[in-house]
């Protein structure tokens, strides 16, 4: 358990406030400072969804369904991001990571936005860090403010992260003209250069029957208004 019930804070794990809520900051320095990752071929980062725990959400299915195609489970790391802060997924049923409700693609506040950036890049900068002789290859599969929050971290912290989906692939599947201009993950030529980053690091072929998941429209945390 990483927060005991007693010891847990009395505020709302609801809204904006989630980023800096007392006990996201301290299950977050947990996983910082006292939890200790398994070492594994790939580590690979991925956003966090609406649904909750997050391996049984719609998304992180159809993510699992690229990366277990491909590796087995002592071969890699999976790690969600984002407003969660950092979570192993293998903690994603402990609180606070199960019990937040906040979606940052939903909020139009450029100070909480601001607020997100700086915290969630400085965290996954840590996390990389700590990590640097534990995994081999790391991959992160993001768009919008959580890419951007991945990007600087890689800046940071000095620790090469594959990100995808490619920037070749956001400006083709860009259009002005939608809410979510740049798409979502669950696109299928995103899908596909999540697929070639994996068989990149791991070696073997790109699978041959990526399969869009567009149809799923309520589990998505990682746009940008």
């Amino acid at each position: 358990m990483i927060i005991l019930e007693h010891e847990r804070s009395n505020e709302p794990l609801i809204g904006e406030r989630v980023i800096k809520h007392p006990d996201m900051i301290r299950a977050a320095e947990w996983v910082l400072t006292e939890y200790e990752p398994p070492e594994r071929d790939l580590c690979i980062f991925l956003p966090c969804s609406m649904t909750k725990p997050f391996h049984e959400s719609p998304s992180h299915k159809i993510f699992d369904k690229i990366i277990f195609n491909h590796l087995n489970d002592d071969q890699v790391h999976v790690v969600v991001f984002g407003t969660c802060g950092i979570a192993p997924r293998e903690l994603d049923t402990e609180y606070p990571f199960m019990d937040y409700k906040f979606m940052l693609g939903r909020c139009d506040v450029p100070r909480i936005k601001r607020e997100f950036h700086k915290l969630e890049s400085q965290r996954l900068a840590r996390y990389l860090k700590k990590t640097v002789g534990h995994y081999i290859h790391r991959i992160a599969y993001c768009i919008g403010d959580f890419r951007a929050a991945m990007e600087k971290a890689v800046e940071l912290s000095g620790v090469e992260v594959d990100i995808v989906p490619t920037e070749q692939s956001i400006e083709q599947v860009f259009d002005p003209d939608l809410k979510f201009g740049y798409g979502s993950l669950h696109m299928e030529q995103y899908l596909k250069d999540f697929d070639e980053a994996i068989c990149r690091a791991a070696g073997g072929e790109p699978s041959s029957n990526i399969v869009s998941g567009e149809s799923i429209v309520k589990d998505n945390e990682w746009y940008i208004l």
